[in-house]
């Protein structure tokens, strides 16, 4: 499949970004991150942003690429189409759906479902996406690359 295929089939929309559009993502998964490594929160809330963040640093890859997700199955395709725009490995794109899968139980199913340590890896790993999309960006629209980054 390809993204093309996906915006054929009613997934994804045809979308123009600019470099502002980017910028204010990005801005999003920064204060994500920082907010994630609040101690004080539970992990259910902290693997919560941590997700929120890495969704947001694959919506902006999205956006560049042309696209955006259509409402059915949003967080899936947007997930989903890092293997399109980045060409993330199938081990981080399983790890981040996973994640998908623990945040729906923590957030809306059963308090406590999430360990420290899985809100640390879903941390670590939107952080690791944050930056590949980062130099992505830089590679393939290095006009959409937000200054400072």
């Amino acid at each position: 499949m390809s993204l093309q295929e996906w915006q054929n089939n009613g997934w994804l929309v045809p979308h123009q970004t600019s470099p502002q559009e980017i910028a204010d993502l990005l801005a999003v998964v920064d204060r994500d991150l920082a907010d994630a490594q609040t101690p004080r929160l539970s992990a259910d809330w902290r693997l919560n942003i941590a997700y929120n963040a890495a969704l947001q640093a694959a919506t902006a890859a999205l956006a560049a690429a042309g696209c955006r997700a259509s409402r059915e199955a949003h967080h899936f395709r947007v997930l989903q189409s890092l293997r399109f725009t980045i060409r993330l490995e199938e081990n981080a794109i399983r790890e981040l759906e996973q994640f998908r899968k623990k945040r729906n139980i923590g957030g809306y199913e059963r308090a406590g479902a999430v360990s420290d340590q899985e809100a640390a890896e879903m941390l670590l790993l939107a952080q690791k996406l944050r930056r590949a999309v980062v130099n992505w960006l830089k590679s393939a629209y290095p006009q959409l690359v937000p200054s400072g980054d």
